[in-house]
Order: C-alpha cells, then sequence, then structure tokens
C-alpha cells in the first residue's frame, strides 16, 4: 500500500492558507504539525485552523504570572520572592528607556554600575565594602577564584553540600583552581580540625550554611567567631557563604548583621532568599579582599543588568525605610489572619470542600526545619492530580499541592488581589465529575 505520508501538502502549500500570520511562525507551526502527523497522530481536518492555534500558542510565552497556592514562600520553580511595588516601579520606570547605568551625573563621567546599590547595602549590614553579582554560586564563584585560586580552601566534612541542580560546594572549589582540604566529620567539626589543617599553601577558611537540610542530634561545628580569629591570626581569609540564611532573629540562626560584626572577610548570600527582592549573590564585607574581587576577570562576566539592579535598589530602599515586603506578610501569617480569606473560599466552593490546618514553608532553603503554621481549604476529589493539572492549565496558571488524596489550597502564599482569580479558576476546575465520584463523608 502507498505510504499515508505521500499524501500531506506541502509546506509552501499551507502556508498559502494562512498568508495572513507571519511567515516564520506560521512555517515554524506547519512543520511542527506535519511532523506529528508523520509520527502517527492523526492529520488535522482543518489544516489552517490547526496552523492559527499553534502559532497562537507559540506566541504565548513561556515565562508567565501564576497563582501560588502551596504555602511556600520562596518556592524556587516560581521564581521565588515576589517583588515589592517599589522594586516593580523601578524597574517598569528603566526597562523601555536609556538610564543612568554607569553615568555619573554630576560629572558627566563613566560612573559606578553599582552606586545605587553598594552604599546601601554598607549602610543596611554595617560593612565597609559591598558588590552584587546574578546569585549566591556566583558570589562564591568569584570570591574563591579571586582568594584562592592555585591554593587550599578548608571546609568542615558536614558542610560540603549540594543544593538544587547538582551544584556541589567541591565542585565549586574545583572549577576555581582551588585545592579542597575537607576537616572534622559528617557531624562533628572543632576549632581544633581547621587549625591542624592549616599549612603554607592554605588561603580561606569557609563557613557553609546549609540548604534544604537540617543535621540534628549529636552535633558540633566551630564557632565563627573562633573561625574568624584564626583565619585572621594566620593570614588567611575567612569567607562565609551564608547563602539563605537570616536577615533578622530566627530561632538557631545567626543573622547576617551577627556574621558582619565578627569581621569576616567575606560573606555571601541571596539577594532574593535574604532580602526579598530579585535573584542576586551579594558580596560583602571587608574592603581590602572585595576589592581583589572587583578587578578579578569574572566579575565583568557575572555582573548584574539594569533591569535587576533597578529591582534590588528598589528593594533596598524598601528594607531602609522599614517597609513591609510581600514575603514579609506571607511569613508573618498565622491561622488567625488568614481565617477569612481561607473561610471565604471553602463557602464559595461549598462542601465537601473544608478548612483545615496547614504547615507552609519559608523555602528556597532557606530554615530548612522551620514549619508555618496556617490554614488552607482541603477539596476531595476522585482525582487530585487531575484537578492540579487543570488548575494548572487555567487563564492564570494556579499551583497547589497535592497531600493525603486531596487538592490542598493555601493562600498563605496567595497575593492580595488574586483571591477572586483564585477562587474562579477552582470552581471551574473542580468538576461535577469530580464531585459526584467522591464517596459520602469522605470531605
Amino acid at each position: 500500500m502507498p505510504d499515508p505520508r505521500r499524501t500531506l501538502p506541502a509546506v509552501h502549500a499551507l502556508l498559502a492558507t494562512v498568508g495572513d500570520l507571519p511567515a516564520l511562525p506560521a512555517r515554524t507551526a506547519a512543520r511542527a504539525l506535519l511532523d506529528e502527523v508523520r509520527g502517527g497522530a492523526p492529520a488535522p481536518a482543518d489544516w489552517a485552523a490547526a496552523i492559527r492555534a499553534r502559532v497562537a500558542v507559540d506566541a504565548t510565552p513561556h515565562l508567565r504570572r501564576v497563582i501560588n497556592a502551596t504555602g511556600v514562600v520562596l518556592h524556587t520553580n516560581l521564581g521565588r520572592a515576589p517583588l515589592s511595588p517599589r522594586a516593580v516601579a523601578q524597574v517598569a520606570a528603566v526597562a523601555g528607556s536609556y538610564t543612568t547605568l554607569e553615568l555619573d551625573l554630576s560629572t558627566g563621567q563613566r560612573g559606578e554600575r553599582l552606586a545605587g546599590v553598594a552604599p546601601r547595602l554598607q549602610t543596611l549590614l554595617g560593612v565597609e565594602s559591598a558588590l552584587a553579582v546574578n546569585n549566591c554560586a556566583a558570589a562564591l564563584l568569584l570570591t574563591l577564584s579571586a582568594l584562592a585560586a592555585g591554593r587550599e580552601v578548608i571546609v568542615s566534612r558536614g558542610e560540603l553540600v549540594e543544593i538544587g541542580g547538582s551544584f556541589r560546594i567541591p565542585d565549586v572549589i574545583s572549577a576555581c583552581g582551588a585545592r579542597l582540604v575537607e576537616v572534622g566529620t559528617t557531624n562533628r567539626t572543632r576549632i581544633a580540625d581547621y587549625a591542624n589543617a592549616i599549612g603554607p599553601d592554605t588561603a580561606v577558611i569557609l563557613k557553609v550554611h546549609p540548604s534544604n537540610f537540617h543535621v540534628d542530634g549529636f552535633t558540633e561545628s566551630a564557632p565563627r567567631a573562633d573561625l574568624v580569629a584564626l583565619a585572621h591570626a594566620n593570614g588567611l581569609h575567612y569567607v562565609d557563604d551564608f547563602g539563605s540564611g537570616a536577615m533578622s532573629a530566627a530561632p538557631g540562626e545567626p543573622t547576617i548583621h551577627d556574621i558582619a560584626a565578627l569581621g569576616a572577610d567575606v560573606i555571601c548570600c541571596s539577594g532574593d532568599k535574604l532580602f526579598g527582592g530579585p535573584q542576586a549573590g551579594l558580596i560583602f564585607g571587608r574592603a581590602a579582599p572585595l576589592h581583589l574581587l572587583r578587578k578579578h576577570p569574572l566579575y565583568r562576566a557575572l555582573r548584574l543588568d539594569r533591569l535587576v539592579l533597578a529591582a534590588l535598589e528598589g528593594t533596598l530602599i524598601d528594607r531602609e525605610r522599614g517597609t513591609a515586603l510581600p514575603i514579609d506578610a506571607m511569613l508573618a501569617h498565622t491561622p488567625e489572619s488568614l481565617a477569612t480569606r481561607t473561610l471565604a473560599l471553602a463557602t464559595a466552593l461549598g462542601p465537601p470542600a473544608e478548612v483545615v490546618p496547614t504547615l507552609g514553608l519559608p523555602g528556597g532553603g532557606t530554615r530548612p526545619a522551620a514549619r508555618l503554621a496556617g490554614v488552607g481549604v482541603r477539596i476531595p476529589c476522585a482525582s487530585p492530580d487531575r484537578l492540579a493539572a487543570a488548575l494548572r492549565q487555567a487563564p492564570t496558571p494556579v499551583i497547589a499541592r497535592v497531600a493525603d488524596g486531596a487538592l490542598i489550597v493555601d493562600l498563605r502564599t496567595v497575593l492580595p488581589g488574586e483571591d477572586g482569580e483564585l477562587t474562579a479558576a477552582v470552581s471551574a476546575a473542580w468538576s461535577g465529575a469530580d464531585r459526584a465520584a467522591i464517596a459520602p463523608g469522605s470531605g
């Protein structure tokens, strides 16, 4: 029998039926549809309509706004921290125009890219100098490349961590051209372990904040103050990869101010996780080592663009003025503060939807042992996974949690003004078939 694929229309013939569409998107869509049919998919009844539909889908940006109903505040997959109104306005103000990115208006000469950010970081944190790069991984990469290339970096075995994307501390040290010296054990490392490892090639004592995990029980770690003193007594740099630590007091956590006050040479942290701003790697500490970082060739490769700088500066202005950021409100929510909104959603959906206790998360590796008590709406249904998938296809996608045979909607992370969209999306996705399939009393 003749191969039915020989009867498929040619690309140029298909393009002739949609001549009003831009040529490149139409050609891409036509070829994609033809490839699918050649692979076994049924041929469209109306090729022109199918091409138009594919072009419309392809024109939808991948990066879209979603409603976060997971209860995870700094959700890595969802972009972590939503920006404050000031930061958003700052980005909008410079996005469509020329800017003072590297221009000093008072002299008309080339200016400093970090002029709006570095002084604010220095004031907020009480440090001599500050830099900002792409993210915290970039901050550590730059720091060790500038301070330890060809030499040794001492790290506790319990801090040789791996975070998202298989980013491993030993690999970073190797990529910087430095040599890793492991000390102590997985659960216990003392100051004497560091002291005994110092040799003529040692350049840095590195402290790494645990991310996404928590070690409890029979543990011991050398105090930061002792590590700083040991490093300086031996002419070494003390580097603290603080990552997603705490900006303000949190149980069992030092604050960024505590570490800066100890005299750390270099501290690296995440601008989004620590400050609630855009993704950025913040580097601050003593002026001499940060001068070496600024002059290193990697710094230019890792520097921030104007949009991130605008968002970061807006965030720092908020922090200076004590303005509450979106993540501040989310972290501070209690069952009582969430009760009215949660009850309104459950009432709008109707039985068997019900209000239940929830435990939110700070997220982003921040305070991995912390849980945030709140309330949410439990929606029992025939297939929670199917309901979750339907919500992801809503005009504004809704991301919720599946747990214990039901869908859980946690309003902790739903932004002000999104409740109406959320209610409409859940009501539309929670079909009559799903409700009918629920056994009596299961709600």
